[in-house]
């Protein structure tokens, strides 16, 4: 007789160790939503849910499917708790790097932000067609740089002692760009800053590294472009630009994602590149606005170059005209090094004031005309100006009372002489304006714009060129034949040769602007232009006095930025402490301050200023030590978390609850109530 014999039955414990699990981060701005979600991996996925990619799955809290990234892979917890499978795996391409979710974790827990937010900015949008394009092509070979190209820059590096071997050892360092511009071999116009950043980058190529350089705007990163795409292989130079489209950004990125090292060029959202091997990350003009992130967290790209310096290594470089306050503070506390050139350059200043027998109502003085009519003779002569337009302030002939709009309030302008005024802010002309303080019907301008001024040197210079440079009239580059070129700030053109002088007007008003880092801002613009300067051609600054014309006429920015930290160190304004921005109604905002208090008891008194109205809610700006930063964040988020949670969508039958409305803003740029 023969003995039957059971099957063996798998028990519930070796079925749960067989299960893999897949934690996700949802895409979504919900700050609840900010974790990782565990999803069991179906079998007929397994092979395709990897780390990185792209996955739809299920969110049981809205009944719906949603877009995420498969951050780690891994076994179930050992409740064995039932799990939502995967729903599907979008693409297969591994478009999230380990690095770069440590990056934007970071970054958000260090800005009291979402990962997904920073993600969103650093990963673009699919486009299948360029996907399917990068999947059939062969991976790109390591690049080789010429040798004679490795030799330039090892030439240009040399004008900074020691700067090659700190970029080998990933020092961090901030330089003083060349303030003269170049000419290429093609005859096209630089700065002399691109050239030294694109050595930089040339030079860590050559030794088998990625560097990623970020820009303010298009405009620096055609610079840039114009001297690397001479100097290493097309294949390794990576354009990312927001306004590339979408198919050239999304192959750009996921050309990042390849083993072979390369160079990316871009703006603020650059410094996030998931380049394998980083040499180098280098930032130019980090006090231009342009690389603030506006969008939450906001996360400016100075600071996340250097959380990438932390995680990643590598070099990191911060080259300017001009040293910002910020990393000023940074070399002061010995966590960047100043490395200076073998040879200090600076353009020629000259402090133009208004001459006995002058009306102190000229916005030219004599000296700068006479310079500006001398140097014509030789080439293009750059006026910057501080506004656009025509007349962009009008006020009262009579009483000198600003001319505002009779509908909403805005301040009015002229678009050309004669025109009939507009508003500002909601496009309506004045027609028939009068003057509520004393009903005069005549305006006269309060400050003359861009075209105002292009008008008046054109006829105060007959038959010479007149070139406007604004963000309505964009120029790029003008040639060496003689011009008055009128730009705004931050709109000048390039000069071949540079040009044979600059008159900076509008110093007094620009200064007048109601910003803590006005001062820095008017340093910048001022030393970026004088930067365009042929050497030993003059700068004229018109007007402007005291410690901030010293620091531009012999060129000690740094110091400038050093008396900026000593005189904000008492009042405790940044960049020597954090600040925080807390917005809402009141009674969330008082309960997120009474909690961050309960955190983080080392606040003293004075470290909560407000909070005070500001429409229809409030606002706080909360003072701490970087010592502190990582639990007044945490509390922070803590707070809007607990804010968000509570106006979820209510239960059937039940009232809904509040929306939420708090807000929280670190290391606001220029703190404000």
């Amino acid at each position: 007789m023969t003995a039957v014999h059971d099957e063996p039955q798998p028990d519930e414990g070796d079925a749960r160790r067989g299960r893999r699990i897949a934690r996700v981060l949802i895409d979504s701005p919900l700050p609840q939503l900010d974790r990782l979600f565990d999803y069991e991996i179906p079998a007929a996925l397994t092979a395709d849910a990897v780390p990185g990619v792209r996955v739809r799955v299920p969110l049981r809290s809205a009944g719906r499917m949603v877009d995420g990234l498969l951050v780690e892979v891994g076994e179930p917890d050992a409740d064995g708790r039932p799990l939502s499978q995967l729903e599907a795996v979008v693409s297969p391409v591994p478009v999230l790097t380990p690095s770069l979710y440590a990056l934007a974790r970071r970054a958000a827990d260090r800005a009291a932000g979402s990962a997904g937010d920073i993600l969103r900015l650093a990963i673009p949008k699919r486009m299948v067609r360029a996907e399917k394009a990068w999947l059939a092509a062969d991976p790109p070979a390591r690049p080789e740089v010429d040798p004679a190209h490795v030799a330039w820059a090892d030439d240009v590096l040399r004008a900074y002692p020691g700067l090659a071997e700190a970029l080998d050892r990933g020092e961090r360092l901030a330089v003083d760009a060349p303030p003269v511009p170049a000419v290429l071999d093609d005859g096209r116009a630089v700065g002399s800053w691109a050239v030294l950043l694109a050595a930089a980058a040339t030079h860590t190529l050559a030794a088998g590294r990625s560097a990623v350089v970020a820009v303010p705007d298009h405009r620096d990163r055609a610079q840039l472009e114009a001297v690397l795409e001479a100097r290493i292989p097309a294949d390794a130079l990576v354009r990312d630009d927001a306004k590339q489209s979408g198919p050239a950004r999304y192959a750009a990125f996921l050309r990042t994602l390849d083993a072979a090292p390369c160079v990316v060029i871009g703006n603020r959202s650059t410094v996030y590149a998931p380049v394998s091997d980083p040499g180098l990350v280098a930032i130019w003009d980090d006090g231009d606005p342009l690389l603030g992130e506006p969008l939450s967290p906001g996360v400016h790209a100075r600071d996340a170059a250097l959380l990438r310096h932390e995680l990643d290594g590598g070099a990191l470089v911060f080259a300017g005209h001009t040293r910002t306050a910020d990393v000023e503070r940074l070399v002061a506390i010995g966590w960047v090094r100043d490395l200076p050139a073998a040879r200090r350059m600076s353009p020629r200043v000259v402090l133009s004031a208004t001459r006995e027998g002058e009306s102190r109502a000229a916005r030219v003085p004599s000296s700068a005309f006479a310079a500006a009519r001398e140097a014509l003779s030789g080439g293009p002569v750059l006026v910057q100006v501080a506004r656009p337009g025509y007349a962009p302030v009008l006020v009262c002939a009579a009483c000198r009372h600003p001319a505002r709009c009779p509908h909403c309030g805005g301040p009015l302008h002229a678009a050309r002489h004669g025109a009939v005024p507009t508003c500002s802010w909601c496009g309506r002309a004045a027609h028939a304006w009068a003057c509520p303080e004393c009903s005069s019907t005549m305006l006269r301008m309060a400050s003359a714009g861009s075209e105002r001024t292009a008008d008046e040197l054109g006829r105060a210079f007959p038959g010479i060129r007149v070139i406007l440079a604004d963000g309505d009239h964009p120029v790029m580059q003008v040639d060496e034949r003689p011009a008055l070129v009128v730009a705004t700030r931050g709109a000048e053109p390039l000069a071949l040769g540079g040009y044979r002088a600059v008159i900076l007007l509008d110093g007094d008003r620009m200064l007048m602007a109601d910003d803590l880092r006005i001062g820095e801002s008017c340093l910048r613009w001022w030393s970026n232009a004088a930067a365009l300067a042929a050497p030993g051609a003059p700068v004229h600054l018109v007007g402007v006095a005291g410690e901030i014309a010293r620091a531009l006429a012999t060129w000690t920015q740094a110091s400038y930025a050093r008396g900026e930290l000593a005189d904000r160190a008492p009042l405790r304004m940044p960049p020597t402490v954090r600040v925080a921005a807390v917005d809402g109604p009141r009674t969330a905002v008082d309960t997120a301050l009474a909690e961050l208090r309960r955190a983080v008891p080392e606040l003293d008194a004075e470290a909560v200023l407000g909070p005070l109205p500001r429409g229809e809610s409030v606002r706080a700006l909360v003072r701490f030590e970087y010592a502190l930063g990582a639990r007044v964040a945490e509390s922070l988020r803590a707070s809007v978390v607990s804010q968000a949670v509570k106006g979820r969508r209510p239960a059937k039958g039940r009232a809904p609850a509040a929306a939420n409305t708090l807000k929280v803003r670190v290391d606001v740029p220029d703190p404000d109530l």
